[in-house]
């Protein structure tokens, strides 16, 4: 018999920070007035390649569209402080991931995509091709994505919130290291 995806054996240590998680985010939306609520659960899915959560907190509530407005600002900003401030040890922090309205896996499906239509670009012209600036999660995203194509390569380059990804052929110099 199969084991369900939701039975399989997590990180040690992980189910140690749930409660705390829990408190904190309470905390959050209560003294900041956010008409929300969260339910955390254990990903429905084995953790793919481009995600490795194994547990999901899923956001609903009146004010769900608040976290998702400027491709979810707040959604990562509240991940982000709840993760430090839980104190999750680095190897944890990619292990539980906020979501609202199924938009992370949605806008994974839309990033793998746009990796694929522009690598599909860069080899018909041979010419690199710079995405705007993203999240490092959604730059992972697209690195991964094109990891398997040995005809191609990705670099993050920029700095701050002008980081991006550009796609070009393998052989082609990194503008960076040409002398």
């Amino acid at each position: 018999m199969d084991t369900p995806p939701a039975a399989r054996t997590s990180t040690p240590g992980l189910e140690n920070y749930i409660a705390a998680i829990e408190t904190l985010l309470n905390h959050v939306i209560q003294r900041g007035g956010f008409a929300l609520r969260f339910a955390i659960h254990r990903a429905l899915e084995a953790p793919s390649a481009f995600e490795s959560a194994e547990y999901v907190v899923d956001f609903t509530g009146a004010d769900a569209d608040l976290l998702l407005e400027r491709n979810g600002a707040l959604l990562d900003a509240l991940e982000h402080v709840v993760l430090k401030a839980a104190r999750l040890q680095e190897e944890h922090l990619r292990k539980i991931a906020f979501d609202c309205n199924d938009w992370r896996r949605m806008r994974t499906e839309e990033l793998e995509l746009t990796a694929q239509v522009a690598a599909e670009r860069v080899l018909e012209s041979d010419a690199p091709f710079a995405l705007s600036p993203m999240t490092p999660r959604e730059r992972r995203v697209i690195h991964l994505a094109l990891r398997d194509r040995p005809n191609l390569r990705t670099v993050s380059e920029g700095t701050g919130a002008e980081r991006h990804v550009v796609i070009m052929s393998a052989g082609t110099p990194h503008p960076q290291k040409q002398g």
